[in-house]
């Protein structure tokens, strides 16, 4: 299928839907019919090959996956795509006869991979969807597009799925939407769909980051849905069932596309300074959960909340740190100095906790 709506002029946003995992081939064609049948579905994705982060997962159900992928394509008249990580899945899927594919975030992250993969395709002009790597590195993003530009890709999109967080936040990873801005604006004619299921890590979240990525102008979603997902194999969290994604996207608002984004300087500056406060914010909370927990330790220990010694070392190490990097010294003790009356008013009242004074007898 070489008319993917995606790259044809003027058309809506691209939707992408199917199971985080092809499981099996009554799965497959559950979903498959169910999503036909709403109507709102250009392409079905599965994947066929699970890289996973420890051994004993479910690492997919490999290579006879892609006949029943070929399988929906061919009933439903309708492009399929999957993930690929090495040569060798390149060799299998393009044998297969599937449509498009896509590179995960582990494999953008590793140029090596990417070259190979690029060089597999060397000579066959399908489809490519290049997701972000799990870290920050916009740099890395686009040399991932860039060596399939050079092996010939015509049609390339970037996936944006969020960024792996350094501490648990709301979100599974962390969307830094300056950054997929950064990429458009630098590439402006590049296809950039959102993946919207990675980035929530939760059902309930999907809704507002699809309507968000719509409202600077992405170009589609891909969404992963499965007949039910408390039983996924994979992923169970974030998947929803036909039926909600339906709703979601009747409950979209689809923006005027306008071929680019047109965010300004400011604006782009605005959105670097949201994502950095919501991590602010959500650290501040990680460190004040450790300071309950301390507070419980003192109390069993009978120690004071306030200790002198740490918090002269605090006061020192962190003032030198910010110094380095070129923040006030007063502007920093004054957050420490907020931080630490905080965390002593929390472990006081854990400490207190039980006390026949606290309680009014």
């Amino acid at each position: 299928m070489n008319n993917i709506k995606l790259w044809q002029p003027n058309t809506t946003p691209f939707i992408i839907a199917g199971p985080c995992s092809a499981e099996s081939r009554e799965q497959l064609n559950s979903c498959a019919s169910s999503l036909v049948r709403t109507g709102k579905i250009d392409a079905f994705r599965a994947g066929i090959w699970k890289p996973r982060t420890r051994p004993g997962q479910y690492e997919g159900t490999g290579t006879k996956g892609l006949e029943w992928l070929v399988e929906i394509k061919n009933r439903y008249d309708l492009p399929v795509i999957t993930e690929v990580a090495t040569a060798k899945h390149v060799e299998k899927v393009l044998k297969a006869g599937i449509d498009m594919i896509w590179i995960g975030a582990r494999t953008t992250g590793n140029p090596f991979s990417i070259h190979e993969i690029a060089e597999a395709l060397t000579g066959v002009d399908i489809p490519v969807f290049v997701k972000n790597p799990s870290n920050p590195d916009l740099e890395l993003w686009i040399g991932a597009i860039e060596r399939f530009e050079r092996a010939g890709i015509t049609k390339i999109a970037a996936v944006h799925r969020g960024f792996y967080p350094f501490e648990p936040t709301l979100y599974r990873n962390i969307p830094k939407w300056e950054i997929p801005i950064e990429l458009k604006t630098r590439m402006p004619e590049l296809k950039i769909i959102c993946d919207p299921s990675h980035i929530a890590g939760n059902s309930a979240l999907i809704f507002e980051i699809a309507q968000y990525a719509f409202d600077i102008m992405m170009d589609g979603l891909m969404i992963e849905v499965h007949p039910n997902p408390k039983i996924a194999k994979t992923d169970a969290t974030q998947q929803i069932t036909p039926t909600d994604f339906a709703s979601i996207i009747d409950k979209l608002k689809i923006r005027t596309q306008s071929g680019h984004v047109n965010i300004d300087q400011l604006e782009r500056m605005r959105l670097q300074v949201d994502s950095i406060d919501q991590q602010l914010i959500e650290l501040l909370k990680k460190r004040l959960d450790i300071s309950k927990k301390m507070g419980e330790y003192k109390k069993q220990q009978n120690l004071a909340p306030f200790q002198i010694k740490r918090w002269r070392n605090i006061i020192e190490s962190r003032i030198i740190y910010a110094a380095d990097l070129g923040i006030d010294p007063d502007f920093m003790m004054r957050i420490l100095q907020l931080i630490h009356k905080e965390s002593i008013a929390t472990q006081n009242k854990i400490m207190n906790s039980g006390n026949s004074i606290n309680k009014g007898q």
